[in-house]
């Protein structure tokens, strides 16, 4: 694996009809989101080779409406990704990442967050650091060249998207 792509889920409801968090599926803010933020990593050339995705309602629709961006990605649906530590998401990038160049994964807070907190003390200096530490909000990717050790974060708000 020479890339990692970290694409927290896009905005999601409040509930779902079954009361269960794992159900809950994206707002209609969340898909435009993901759409943007498909749309801007494609354009920046962060395309994953596969995507590695939560099967929680949120994350598979996200992947669903960011993958006309990726059409050559190969899919990976696992629930171990379902609130998962950043040691564990990081495992699976790992086993998927033998076979592939550039893996995306799809998945939760906090554990995406930590897990990109992690890879930055591996990163040289980047401006966007600062926008990390501050946070991770639905919709955002983080991109770590881990052979080059750099690092760049996307938001939907920084490409107009968002509340």
């Amino acid at each position: 694996m020479e890339r990692l792509i970290l694409l927290r889920h896009g905005k999601a409801e409040a509930g779902s009809p079954s009361g269960e968090d794992f159900d809950r599926a994206l707002t209609e803010r969340g898909r435009r989101d993901a759409v943007l933020m498909a749309q801007a990593l494609a354009a920046a050339g962060l395309t994953p080779d596969v995507a590695i995705v939560s099967t929680a309602a949120r994350a598979r629709q996200t992947w669903e409406a960011a993958a006309p961006a990726f059409p050559r990605a190969e899919v990976v649906l696992t629930k171990a990704l379902y609130n998962a530590d950043p040691d564990a998401i990081l495992a699976q990038a790992e086993a998927a990442g033998g076979a592939y160049g550039v893996v995306m994964v799809v998945a939760h807070n906090p554990g995406l967050h930590q897990l990109a907190l992690d890879l930055l003390r591996r990163c040289k200096g980047s401006p966007d650091q600062e926008r990390l530490h501050a946070g991770f909000p639905t919709g955002a990717a983080a991109a770590f060249d881990l052979a080059g050790k750099r690092f760049s974060m996307f938001t939907p708000k920084s490409l107009g998207g968002g509340a």
